[in-house]
């Protein structure tokens, strides 16, 4: 049982995807209800099984209920692949304060959220296994996206803690950083570093 955060497009549905391809069942979180509907039917379609739970992943209140629900409806993920992300490339004088607190919600907060709703459970039964995906900017800074690197590095101290933490428990945890990657980021949030191949 595998459950992935972002996965109405992108690395999140392609993901989705081929894990259940694999055979896996997946459980698909994203905010948007029909871009979810739409990955989940590919996957029905395909002879996959899917379940849909549209949240907005910076919300605490929302993760925890909808987090409840999957319990519930659904069980514990055995695998977590946090891979909610948002954010502009902007420099910090373009940048207000809510947009550096809603760039902060996802990646991080999403991670963070849904991480400690299933954590307590996997620990309990003594196996699973977490995957944050970031982005080279955890690692390598690019002037002009100050909010965007700031997340994502917030994204790699949270997988480092997470790791050391959960140490021995039987729950691993794995840090995920992809190149190049076929995505409409950048048709959705225009940047003047980098110009979209024709």
């Amino acid at each position: 049982l595998v459950l992935i955060t972002g996965a109405s497009g992108g690395i999140g549905a392609a993901t989705a995807r081929e894990i259940a391809a694999a055979g896996a069942k997946v459980i698909l979180l994203a905010r948007t209800q029909s871009k979810l509907d739409a990955v989940a039917d590919e996957i029905r379609n395909a002879g996959g099984q899917a379940y849909v739970y549209s949240v907005d992943l910076g919300d605490a209140d929302a993760v925890n209920a909808t987090t409840e629900r999957i319990k519930a409806e659904v069980g514990v993920p055995d695998i977590l692949i946090n891979n909610a992300g948002a954010g502009r490339w902007l420099a910090i004088d373009e940048t207000d304060s809510a947009e550096a607190v809603s760039m902060m919600s996802a990646p991080y907060f999403a991670a963070f959220f849904v991480t400690r709703a299933f954590v307590q459970d996997m620990v309990r039964r003594g196996s699973g296994r977490i995957a944050n995906v970031n982005s080279p900017m955890a690692y390598l800074v690019i002037p002009g996206a100050i909010g965007y690197a700031a997340c994502r590095c917030a994204l790699r101290g949270f997988n480092d803690s997470l790791r050391a933490d959960l140490r021995g428990t039987g729950v691993g945890v794995t840090h995920l950083v992809f190149g190049e990657v076929t995505s409409d980021y950048f048709d959705n949030n225009p940047c003047l570093l980098y110009t979209s191949p024709s």
